[in-house]
């Protein structure tokens, strides 16, 4: 099986390196912003065809200005621009895609300075134990030990800088073998903002909750740096200590979604999630934020391609399935269920248990075959061995998961 993997590194650039990649992605930006302006004005002043172009057509005209109007732009690498004007086509050929699908995708921005500096190399790119060989750049050492790449491809290597810390995206195409199909047991999989996703076996994880539980902490520098003079060293040194910050959340919730999918991936031989309406939830103004620090379209995106990396499958049921409403034992479905109601409560067979849980056992219930799936026996016995359990440990009527189920990431 053919796939494209990246496999990301933090530089450690001296100081004249550093300057050399900042050049490269100022070029980058440039070239972008040019490209983009010059669509703009071809698609105001031309009719028919002749309003759009291509990444070759502007590469070639750029080319051609460079002598007279750019000069400076060969002190870098060509791939730079030319790999800025590919994305740009990219970014318009999906806007044009998102018209005619009726998708939301934006239109094309002007980028700025400081914000997400990054540019694309192809070409001779070497690799060494601790270091990696850029063209018109040099040697640079890589603050780990790489990987084997195994006999793959390299296609390409994307340099970005976030809080002043550069790192490399290296895009290696590899053939593997087929993975061999995981022998778990299928799970339903409710995601949930307090826990972050709650399986039809029993466990949870917790939502590491990167951007609340350091709200106050952001809001603090972002006074700091509004009392800060523009143009200032201290208003620059107030900026960094800020982008630090939505780094550390940034890095806190991606590693959470990484262990919790490769865990998923490789544990479960079916993965059953619902398909949210993420959009939709994010305009309840009073939950926009937790929804959107706990990542639930990511938490989907790489189950997607990790489910076929380890041989798992993945099934996505439809949002329009009463997963909350309905009871995971005798399939009573309830008119409404508000969400303060954490627990459920079934008034015609007397069930009770946690909402997220019997959510995930309707879940993995609509995954199974009919003939295992009567409205779900092995679900409905399931819910009640968990029950059960709660009985003993809690020595409590059967209604909850234990809490010794639980597991946090």
């Amino acid at each position: 099986m053919l796939i494209n993997k990246a496999y990301r590194y933090e530089l450690d650039p001296n100081n004249i390196q550093r300057s050399f990649l900042a050049q490269h992605a100022g070029v980058a930006r440039f070239a972008y912003n040019w490209g983009l302006e010059q669509r703009i004005k071809q698609y105001k002043n031309n009719q028919g065809d002749d309003r759009f172009t291509d990444a070759m057509k502007q590469h070639k005209l750029l080319n051609s200005l460079k002598k007279t109007e750019f000069p400076w732009m060969y002190e870098t690498s060509k791939c730079a621009p030319q790999e800025a004007l590919r994305e740009l086509h990219r970014a318009f050929k999906n806007f044009y895609r998102g018209l005619k699908s009726g998708k939301r995708i934006g239109f094309p921005r002007f980028k700025r300075r400081g914000v997400r500096d990054s540019f694309r190399l192809t070409g001779a790119i070497k690799f060494h134990e601790r270091a990696i060989q850029l063209p018109r750049i040099g040697t640079i050492r890589i603050k780990e030990k790489r990987e084997k790449y195994h006999d793959g491809r390299l296609l390409s290597v994307t340099i970005t800088r976030r809080a002043n810390r550069w790192s490399v995206s290296v895009t290696v195409e590899e053939n593997i073998h087929d993975p061999q199909p995981v022998r778990g047991a299928p799970v339903g999989i409710d995601l949930g903002i307090k826990t972050l996703a709650t399986l039809s076996d029993g466990t949870t994880f917790v939502n590491p909750r990167a951007l609340g539980r350091r709200l106050r902490k952001l809001q603090q520098l972002h006074k700091s740096l509004s009392r800060k003079n523009k143009g200032s060293k201290n208003r620059e040194r107030a900026k960094l200590r800020l982008a630090k910050m939505y780094l550390k959340i940034f890095n806190i919730r991606q590693d959470t979604l990484h262990k919790v999918t490769t865990y998923l991936a490789k544990s479960h031989s079916k993965v059953v999630i619902e398909n949210l309406c993420v959009s939709g939830m994010m305009r309840n103004r009073r939950l926009a934020r937790v929804i959107a620090d706990v990542g639930f379209y990511e938490f989907r995106r790489q189950l997607e391609y990790k489910c076929q990396w380890y041989g798992s499958e993945l099934v996505v049921v439809s949002r329009t399935f009463p997963s909350s409403k309905m009871c995971s034992r005798c399939g009573h479905r309830k008119k409404e269920l508000s969400l303060s109601e954490r627990e459920y409560h079934c008034e015609q067979c007397g069930l009770e248990i946690d909402r997220n849980l019997n959510a995930a056992l309707n879940l993995v219930a609509v995954s199974l075959p009919e003939t295992e799936n009567a409205c779900g026996e092995e679900v409905r016995l399931l819910a009640d061995s968990l029950n059960l359990q709660r009985a003993a440990s809690m020595k409590q009527e059967p209604n909850i998961i234990p809490d010794s189920m639980s597991r946090n990431v």
